[in-house]
């Protein structure tokens, strides 16, 4: 076991975190232990359970934090499909593109810039999608909740331990 579930003080689900950050956190006062494992951490000053899932001892509040605007949140928020073609490849098949072009005044802003497969931006090139007969699936714009809040789990790899702490806000995928 190398993942920790990270609850926050509410006991929602934040993350998954690697055991060794769990520790540090625990060592820094920062979480409690909610669950153990069968397996334990020995150092020269301690001996401890490894945990299984731990929870913050201060509340995080998700919703209000500014969204950063990075190539992995734009992923998430067109669900790694290309925004033209509609394929769901992953992110080293997809690029970025500007819907309007650079060239013609566009702008690096959440409104501009879409995923799409490389076919679909070699196709493109440096016009707009109506000058080459393209459509969007769906128009760009700014999200209003951070895309990386939402955990992915695959029940089939989730400890039992954690079930218990996974409820309707966290996609379960069989």
């Amino acid at each position: 076991m190398t993942r920790v579930l990270l609850l926050n003080a509410t006991y929602e689900p934040l993350r998954v975190i690697t055991w060794k950050r769990a520790i540090r956190m625990l060592t820094l006062g920062k979480v409690e232990v909610v669950e153990e494992t069968d397996h334990w951490i020995r150092s020269v000053s301690f001996v401890i359970r490894l945990p299984s899932v731990v929870r913050l001892l201060r509340l995080i509040r998700t919703r209000r934090q500014p969204i950063k605007f990075s190539r992995h949140n734009i992923y998430l928020r067109d669900s790694f499909c290309c925004q033209y073609c509609g394929a769901r490849v992953g992110s080293h098949e997809l690029n970025l593109d500007h819907v309007i072009p650079r060239s013609m005044g566009g702008k690096t802003i959440w409104e501009n810039i879409v995923t799409c497969c490389i076919r679909c931006n070699v196709r493109k090139g440096g016009d707009t999608p109506e000058a080459v007969g393209m459509r969007l699936i769906r128009r760009p714009r700014k999200p209003d909740r951070l895309p990386g809040l939402a955990i992915t789990i695959h029940l089939q790899d989730a400890p039992d331990s954690w079930r218990d702490y996974l409820y309707w806000n966290v996609e379960l995928e069989t």
